[in-house]
């Protein structure tokens, strides 16, 4: 059976191997080697290259075979391309057979109808071969001359490599000339953007601009493109060849040819701006290349949106973001995370949730999917916490553990503890360092000062201490900023003993005593006003063998100022004299304010001149110091007539706090006009109010009618970013004592408008 199987399948083989088609498949003739047609033009340079080989180089003008090929090349029977001659010369290979051709091409090629162009693509390939040679300088010297004698035009390529390699050889002079004597045709935007590199790297600034300055007119040939500009703003910012407001200059005069500089480069700039307070022109640089529908990418107005966030310009940010999305600038995972971070500290975590939700997904100019990671959920978790919306900080945290590529860290962790803890929650807060360790995040330090901070605050220095005993049972140590919340805390209940036993803890847990622990220790004794206990922490500190600076000295001299005791601030000043110290504009400032409490104006008026004489202006400070006397003293009238003055005459800009002086003395005595008018002309002087001001506006709204001023001013805080605290609480709950009001009330503790009554939220 096996044998007849065998003969069988011999059969079909044999039938198949002789089967027409199998045949065919496997003939020589079915792929044969590729057959030059003798028409055409690689057919002619094959065998032009052959005739050439097989001849010397002296008889190549008798050859009759080449003549005859060569005068083929006039046929009109068919198109021969110029490049024919090119293709020749580069193959043959060697720089002296190239010259040797194109000197024959030179001399047999008068009949050829496009000469010309057939020898100026011959002689860019022979002077391509001569770039490469080992003496590369005087062969294309001589060929140069050659083209010049023998009138033969160059080729853009030509005129390019001419001009790089004269500019190499330190003969920037013939590159120039080599410029100059090509027609003005040829001087097209690809060899006007060599001559402008050449120009720049060897300093030749002038010249580089005439050349750029007739690219840039508005008729012009041969306008600039994206390549002029990454030559011209890479080199002059490389080298500080332009003063920035020509470069901001020249960024217009290229928009105005819809061309951006790289993005790159215009990041780097715009950042530059920025840093120098010039955000405004950086704002008109972008819109101005996007009036002019020049290509750009988010980089750069990350740049500005950053500096802008820095400053919590949210409404000039919503008005570049509405630019970027109307010209189809697409945002990045960088333009989200600044969004997202900026609207959180500014207390707008819906607007930050909004944006967040909207740009996910969204596909980035590089073609990139924008992707939420840990940080911008971080970000919102630490926005949410902030205002007291706990729960959907905690909804966002199982999304979190729902993603892949962003798990919870122990920062994720942290804003959620430091939320509860601004809350008053530390047994929730403890709860969450519990969760945090069966997820397998280990608690840091920050874990710790803040609960540890929290407990202070809410119950005390004993819970604390349980607490932190018990993280250091688990391993974690404290460090500088757990002893200093301890010390903090035991000061501020005027326990100094138990303060001086956590500095002495923290010398044996191995904490480094340096300078700054002694003065934290002695800020902290002043500011609780313990002056006898500050005096032996300072023994102490000059036993450890260290010396007051200027700060602590200012410290002391401020609180012995508030113990009215005299004796010791002429005692520290004394001492700061021996060391060498001159009393600064704080120190100056504190005894102005001491001077004035005590109504001692002769003093005030002398401490003033003094620091004149020392150098040292007044400062918003000196003249608050003064005010607050005149105020306290009954002067009002006296505290105007100085907060006008220090404009006109010292040109000191008044701040926030000079402002809440007036505007506190004005409420004070129930002129809520004249509060409201100071108001008012804080935010044209760009001045921003802050907590205070807003407090000392509060208590002056006591009656039912100024109702809805007061929810006006709610608003205003909400859109300045100004966050309320205990002593705002107080005040708004004896004001808003309805049931209604006090909705309102909690609306606006999470960051909500209350005064619009289209206005309506669902509150978790």
């Amino acid at each position: 059976m096996s044998i007849v199987l065998s003969i069988s399948r011999r059969r079909n083989s044999y039938n198949l191997l002789n089967h027409p088609r199998f045949l065919r498949r496997f003939s020589v003739d079915v792929d044969p080697a590729p057959v030059v047609k003798s028409d055409s033009q690689e057919f002619l340079v094959v065998r032009f290259l052959e005739n050439l080989r097989k001849t010397p180089q002296d008889d190549w003008s008798s050859n009759e075979s080449l003549s005859s090929l060569l005068v083929s090349f006039n046929s009109s029977s068919s198109f021969v391309s110029p490049l024919v001659f090119s293709q020749i010369t580069r193959r043959l290979g060697s720089y002296s057979l190239a010259v040797s051709f194109f000197e024959y091409l030179d001399a047999n090629s008068q009949s050829l109808k496009r000469r010309e162009e057939f020898l100026s693509l011959t002689f860019q390939s022979v002077l391509e071969l001569a770039g490469s040679e080992p003496d590369s300088r005087d062969k294309i010297l001589r060929l140069y001359e050659i083209a010049r004698e023998k009138n033969i035009p160059l080729t853009v390529v030509a005129t390019k490599l001419l001009i790089r390699w004269f500019a190499r050889m330190g003969m920037v002079n013939q590159s120039v000339l080599v410029y100059e004597r090509i027609d003005s045709n040829m001087k097209n935007t690809q060899v006007r953007n060599v001559m402008i590199d050449v120009l720049l790297k060897n300093g030749l600034l002038d010249d580089a601009f005439k050349v750029l300055d007739e690219m840039l007119q508005e008729e012009s040939v041969f306008p600039p493109n994206r390549i002029t500009a990454d030559i011209v703003l890479h080199e002059v910012w490389k080298g500080r060849l332009l003063k920035e407001e020509e470069l901001i200059g020249l960024i217009s005069r290229f928009s105005s040819h819809c061309v951006s500089p790289n993005s790159v480069w215009l990041t780097r700039f715009i950042t530059s701006l920025c840093k120098n307070a010039r955000s405004n022109v950086a704002l008109e640089i972008l819109t101005d290349l996007m009036k002019n529908k020049a290509p750009l990418e988010a980089p750069p107005f990350n740049a500005l949106l950053s500096c802008l966030g820095r400053n919590m310009d949210i409404g000039r940010i919503n008005g570049l973001v509405a630019k970027m999305d109307e010209m189809k600038i697409r945002p990045d995972v960088v333009t989200l995370g600044i969004l997202i971070n900026t609207l959180c500290k500014s207390r707008r975590v819906d607007e930050a949730l909004q944006v967040f939700e909207q740009m996910c997904g969204k596909i980035t100019d590089g073609g990139n999917v924008i992707k939420a990671d840990s940080i911008h959920f971080n970000t919102l978790i630490h926005g949410l916490c902030k205002v007291g919306r706990m729960k959907e900080a905690e909804e966002l945290l199982i999304r979190m553990k729902m993603e892949e590529s962003c798990p919870p860290n122990t920062i994720t962790y942290n804003c959620l503890i430091d939320g509860y803890c601004r809350a008053g929650q530390i047994e929730t807060a403890k709860e969450v360092v519990s969760r945090m360790k069966e997820d397998g995040i280990k608690p840091s330090m920050v874990t710790v000062n803040t609960i540890v901070g929290g407990i202070c605050r809410y119950h005390g220095v004993n819970m604390a201490v349980v607490f932190f005993t018990d993280m250091e049972r688990e391993g974690v140590k404290g460090n500088v900023v757990t002893y200093m919340i301890l010390i903090h805390a035991c000061c501020s209940v005027s326990n100094i003993e138990k303060a001086m036993h956590w500095f002495d803890k923290m010398l044996e847990a191995g904490c480094s005593p340096d300078a700054k622990i002694y003065y934290a220790l002695i800020s902290g004794l002043c500011q609780v006003r313990r002056d006898q206990d500050v005096i032996r922490v300072v023994e102490k500190l000059k036993q450890g063998g260290f010396s007051l600076d200027l700060l602590a000295y200012n410290m002391l001299i401020g609180l012995f100022c508030d113990k009215n005791n005299a004796e010791k601030v002429y005692e520290m000043l004394s001492e700061m004299e021996e060391a060498g110290m001159k009393p600064d504009s704080i120190t100056y400032n504190t005894l102005i304010s001491f001077f004035g409490r005590h109504k001692d104006f002769e003093s005030v008026e002398k401490m003033m001149e003094q620091m004149r004489e020392d150098g040292l202006d007044p400062t918003a400070v000196t003249y608050g110091a003064v005010m607050e006397a005149y105020c306290s003293a009954g002067e009002l009238n006296e505290a105007t007539k100085l907060f006008k003055d220090m404009g006109l005459r010292s040109k000191v800009n008044a701040n926030t706090v000079v402002y809440n002086i007036l505007i506190n003395a004005f409420s004070e005595l129930g002129n809520l006009e004249q509060a409201l008018s100071l108001k008012e002309e804080m935010k044209q002087k760009m001045v921003r109010p802050n907590v205070e001001t807003y407090n000392a506006l509060f208590k002056c709204l006591k009656e039912k009618n100024q109702a809805e001023t007061l929810l006006k001013l709610m608003d205003e805080m909400v859109e300045q970013s100004c966050e309320p605290n205990q002593i705002t609480m107080e005040i708004l709950m004896e004001r808003l004592s309805g049931s209604d009001e006090l909705v309102k009330l909690r609306k606006f503790m999470q960051g909500y408008s209350v005064a619009s009554k289209a206005s309506s939220f669902d509150l978790p």
